[in-house]
């Protein structure tokens, strides 16, 4: 099973920091190391906690966010960092971009919406490996991008689709039957199948048939590591 991914909560709002360390910690493959609430402690944290990402507000009471990446860049520090601001400076936007910000959330948001980011991270993340060509390269930094509206087949809704991926990648990459992510999605097994039959329609999911002792076998569901594009 591979670790999961360490965040450090920046934000100076200790009500806000501590919803946002709480939907972390909601996400399959996350764990929240610490909250900070400036940059001091932030950087404090940093020296004695390993974090792999930062959920990093802009303004905090000792120093502007981007100023706090740019000089964890400048020390050679391997942290990625998710902006989380209600900053719609496009100038901020392009800064950050530019200081390698992996993903750019407004504020208010949903749990949804930050479970996505992180969610695309990591699928970011797990690619390896030197690309054949362009498309994988392509591929590869199109699990960074925003979700592109999509048209779901009548009868299936995303909210619910959602919590059936979720199920489905937390069980990655062993897989579940339909009666699995019906139990871990709190959907019955006749609606779960179809959502998950919606996934390998659409290349996202593969089923396999698995034979035990006696009686039919059972369809069993897995989802596709490579597959960057969730929607």
């Amino acid at each position: 099973m591979s670790r999961r991914v360490r965040v450090l909560v920046v934000e100076d709002d200790p009500v806000a920091a501590a919803a946002h360390a709480l939907y972390v910690d909601r996400v399959p493959g996350f764990q929240v190391v610490g909250q900070a609430h400036c940059v001091s402690e932030a950087r404090r944290l940093l020296d004695r906690t390993e974090a792999d990402l930062l959920l990093l507000d802009l303004y905090l009471p000792d120093g502007h966010g981007l100023r706090f990446a740019r000089g964890l860049r400048a020390e050679g520090r391997a942290v990625d960092v998710i902006v989380v601001t209600s900053a719609r400076d496009l100038a901020v936007v392009r800064e950050s971009v530019s200081l390698g910000v992996v993903q750019y959330v407004l504020k208010p948001f949903a749990f949804t919406t930050l479970r996505d980011r992180l969610l695309r991270y990591a699928q970011f993340r797990s690619v390896t490996g030197e690309a054949s060509g362009q498309d994988e390269v392509d591929q590869a930094l199109a699990a960074l991008r925003a979700p592109r509206p999509a048209t779901l087949p009548k009868g299936l809704s995303a909210p619910t689709l959602g919590r059936v991926v979720a199920a489905l990648r937390a069980a990655a990459p062993k897989g579940l039957t339909a009666t699995g992510v019906g139990a871990a999605a709190g959907l019955s097994r006749i609606t779960a199948r179809r959502y998950l039959e919606h996934l390998v329609d659409t290349g996202r999911a593969e089923r396999s048939p698995r034979y035990g002792q006696v009686g039919r076998p059972e369809l069993h569901y897995r989802w596709l590591a490579r597959v960057l594009n969730e929607s």
